[in-house]
C-alpha cells in the first residue's frame, strides 16, 4: 500500500543576541571516521569549479548519513529528522545564523542543542549537524536535504510525488493521490510533499520521476490557459 508523509513543521529557535554567553557545551564526537565511516571530505571550501563541487560535496553527506542512518535500522526516523531540518533552515534567519562566520562556533552549537531538543532529532542526526557547523559547511544543508531524499528514496523503492494545490488537501485525498502515483510507476512506496500555490487558482498539480520529470495538472489554471488559447486569446492576461 502506498505510504504517505507529511512534514508540517513550524519551528523559531531563539536566536542568542551577542552579548548572551554560552552555557557549557558536552563535548561532542566529531570525528568523521568515528560516526561517519564513509564520510571522506575535505573542510575545505574548494577553489574551482565551486558549484560543481558544492553538489558533489552535498552528495557525499547525504550518503555519509543515509548509510549511518541504514546501518542503525533507522533510515525512516532519520528522513523524518531531515524534513524537520529542512524545515527549519527554510527560515532565512536561521541560515543566516548558522553561515555567519562572525559568530562564535560555541554560540551556533548552543542553538543546535536547542534545535535538537525542541525537534527531538537522533543523536546522530544531531552529531551530523554539528560536523556541518564545526566543518563551515552548514551553507550546504539545502543541497544536502535535496540529495539525502534521492539516496533514501533509492534505498526504499520510494517514489517522490509533490502535490500543488491553493489550500491544503484533506489527507484523504493525497492517500488516493499516492495510490495513482503508485500504479503509474510501480514503486513500492510512494511519499507525498505538499506545497501551496495561489497562482493555480482551484484543484491541483502532481509531480513526480526523475526530478519531478512528469507532471499532472489538474489545475483551473491550466484549463483557463487551454480555453485561451482555443479561443485564440493568449495575449489576454487572467485575473487571478
Amino acid at each position: 500500500m502506498a505510504s504517505l508523509q507529511q512534514a508540517s513543521i513550524s519551528l523559531q529557535p531563539k536566536l542568542l543576541s551577542s552579548s548572551q554567553h554560552p552555557r557549557s557545551l558536552p563535548s561532542l564526537n566529531l570525528s568523521f571516521s568515528a560516526t561517519f565511516p564513509s564520510l571522506k571530505l575535505s573542510t575545505t571550501r574548494p577553489l574551482h569549479g565551486g558549484a560543481k563541487m558544492s553538489a558533489s560535496a552535498a552528495s557525499s553527506y547525504a550518503t555519509a548519513l543515509a548509510d549511518v542512518a541504514k546501518s542503525n535500522n533507522t533510515l525512516d526516523a532519520t528522513s523524518s529528522d531531515v524534513e524537520k531540518v529542512e524545515t527549519i533552515f527554510s527560515d532565512p534567519q536561521v541560515l543566516e545564523f548558522f553561515t555567519n562566520p562572525t559568530i562564535d562556533v560555541l554560540k551556533k552549537r548552543q542553538v543546535l542543542d536547542e534545535i535538537v531538543s525542541s525537534s527531538e532529532l537522533q543523536p546522530h542526526t544531531a552529531n551530523f549537524l554539528n560536523i556541518l557547523v564545526d566543518a563551515k559547511r552548514i551553507d550546504l544543508i539545502k543541497e544536502i536535504v535535496k540529495e539525502f531524499e534521492l539516496v533514501y528514496n533509492q534505498l526504499t523503492d520510494t517514489e517522490l510525488a509533490v502535490v500543488s494545490s491553493v489550500v491544503k488537501l484533506e489527507s484523504q485525498h493525497l492517500a488516493q493521490i499516492a495510490k495513482q502515483v503508485q500504479k503509474l510507476t510501480g514503486a513500492k512506496n510512494v511519499r507525498i510533499k505538499t506545497m501551496i500555490d495561489p497562482s493555480l487558482v482551484a484543484g491541483f498539480t502532481i509531480r513526480y520521476g526523475s526530478s519531478g520529470s512528469k507532471l499532472i495538472d489538474m489545475s483551473v489554471k491550466k484549463q483557463l490557459e487551454e480555453i485561451a488559447a482555443q479561443l485564440d486569446l493568449g495575449d489576454i492576461q487572467l485575473a487571478v
